[in-house]
């Protein structure tokens, strides 16, 4: 009887009025779309900074094309501190404080996630992101000019936005077994790329009433969304008293259907430690490929609109609202991409070897979108829609698929409560380099684009070398399942022919 109320005290309360029927497959449909709508929320949060940078520091273009352009507009002066010459390095540090809050934070995020109602910590996590977001955008009104005002609110605001991708993997993996588990997460995963685009969107288009509400919107939006989130999301198959097998859920291996524990036998769901789980075989590759995939990834989100606006394309610049309409573009890429590599790795049974082979293919799609990407408009998309979908595809296999999937490792023995973990380790330590993507991308851009561009084909190539180890691995094990096969298939003929 404790145990039935402790269960019922865990429900959401939204979910306790209603006593019909349990079925697995709708409760799966509800978690999907409420963490799909929950972490659009975070990264629609996100990017709103992209798209403000150009109308806070409009100085790079002055004495341009662009600036002649539109001199009509000369109104947009930009906003102090950001609009001097170190504007752009002064965006850059908010950017840099923002992504290493959010890389450290994570840790600690998932260890609470493992320990904590999820569905509480996730809750916390989107209202605190939307106050500080809409505080950063509330000195367009209260007229703030100070630099550390919007630093400290970015970095508030970046220590909370860390509490969301642990609990939203989580969760799903905590519903979805590991059957088809790279296409579902692959599909579920386009919320990082719609959020992005509809923050993008929804900012741009909130500009000409001035910068502050393309923060106070979306920010409201996500507190909206917070509170469902709260009322709704069921975070575990046991919360709502359904049982599922334990070989599907659990098991390493897709074959095993036989529960992994003997009659009798009980589980200490105990929290798995930090450096134990570092200790899961391919955590630590698998963290540091992303490392630099998120380098990579998280330059385009934080300054593509900046690029593309400061760019000219066809011989005309773009004016910022345009910019950042048209960087979408790349986000849509970005879904196919994560689609395509979830489905692949399902397909071939091998992570290591499609996330490797999408970062190498993101090497060419960088060096021709820098160098043809400027001829024209066409041009400009078609070669940003294949260099997203390069770039997003392996970052979304690894911090979704891969990251549930080593989150549920056979070496665990069961215990799924090392997901947040897990995830947090590998999210966690791409986000460093998130952070120094943008940093650098910060400093270099103002002597050349083109040293940007050759940064972050080195890094795309260092995130396949790093899965070089694992790639071996799954090739010799596809070799020794196929000799297996023909050898297997050689015996049966001769069998027959006895």
């Amino acid at each position: 009887m404790a145990k039935s109320h402790e269960t019922t005290s865990r429900k959401p309360p939204g979910l306790r009025l209603f006593k019909g029927a349990k079925a697995l497959r709708n409760y799966q449909t509800f978690v999907l779309v409420l963490t799909f709508l929950a972490y659009t929320c975070f990264h629609m949060t996100r990017k709103i900074t992209s798209i403000v940078k150009s109308e806070l520091d409009p100085q790079t273009k002055v004495g341009s094309a662009w600036g002649r352009l539109h001199t009509r507009n000369s109104l947009n002066i930009g906003w102090s501190p950001f609009n001097t010459a170190d504007g752009s390095t002064l965006l850059g540090e908010i950017d840099v404080a923002f992504l290493a809050v959010y890389s450290l934070g994570m840790f600690f995020a998932g260890h609470l996630g493992d320990r904590m109602d999820l569905r509480i910590v996730l809750t916390i996590g989107m209202i605190s992101t939307a106050i500080f977001t809409a505080l950063f955008g509330a000195g367009y009104w209260l007229n703030i000019h100070n630099f550390y005002y919007f630093l400290v609110f970015q970095m508030i605001a970046g220590l909370f936005q860390s509490s969301g991708w642990p609990s939203v993997v989580a969760v799903v993996g905590n519903w979805f077994g590991k059957s088809k588990r790279g296409l579902i997460m692959g599909i579920w995963n386009a919320h990082t790329s719609i959020g992005n685009i509809s923050g993008s969107l929804l900012a741009a288009s909130l500009l000409k009433f001035g910068w502050g509400w393309s923060f106070a919107i979306p920010s409201i939006i996500m507190a909206l969304a917070g509170l469902v989130v709260f009322f709704f999301l069921p975070v575990s198959p046991d919360v709502m008293e359904i049982d599922i097998d334990d070989g599907e859920v659990n098991s390493d291996k897709d074959t095993a259907k036989e529960p992994l524990l003997e009659p009798g036998q009980e589980v200490k769901h105990k929290a798995i430690g930090f450096l134990e789980a570092w200790r899961i075989p391919g955590v630590a590759p698998f963290a540091l490929c992303l490392f630099f995939s998120k380098l990579v990834a998280y330059t385009f989100l934080y300054w593509l609109p900046f690029y593309i606006s400061h760019t000219p394309i066809g011989n005309e610049y773009l004016s910022d609202a345009m910019a950042g309409s048209l960087s979408t573009v790349f986000d849509v890429g970005g879904v196919l991409g994560g689609v395509l590599a979830g489905h692949i790795s399902d397909r071939l049974n091998a992570r290591a070897i499609t996330a490797a082979s999408f970062m190498y293919c993101a090497i060419p799609a960088l060096f021709l979108y820098r160098t043809y990407g400027s001829m024209s408009m066409m041009s400009n998309i078609c070669l940003m829609f294949i260099t997203g979908m390069f770039v997003n595809g392996p970052y979304a296999l690894i911090t979704t698929a891969v990251s549930a999937d080593l989150g549920t490792h056979s070496s665990l023995n069961g215990n799924s409560r090392a997901l947040a973990t897990v995830t947090a380790i590998i999210d966690g330590t791409g986000s460093v380099g998130a952070a120094i993507g943008p940093l650098l991308t910060g400093y270099i851009s103002t002597e050349s684009w083109s040293a940007v561009f050759t940064m972050l084909m080195a890094a795309a190539l260092l995130a396949g070398l790093l899965l070089t180890h694992l790639v071996c691995a799954e090739l010799r094990g596809k070799l020794s399942s196929n000799v297996s096969k023909v050898v297997a298939n050689a015996q049966t003929t001769c069998s027959d022919q006895v």
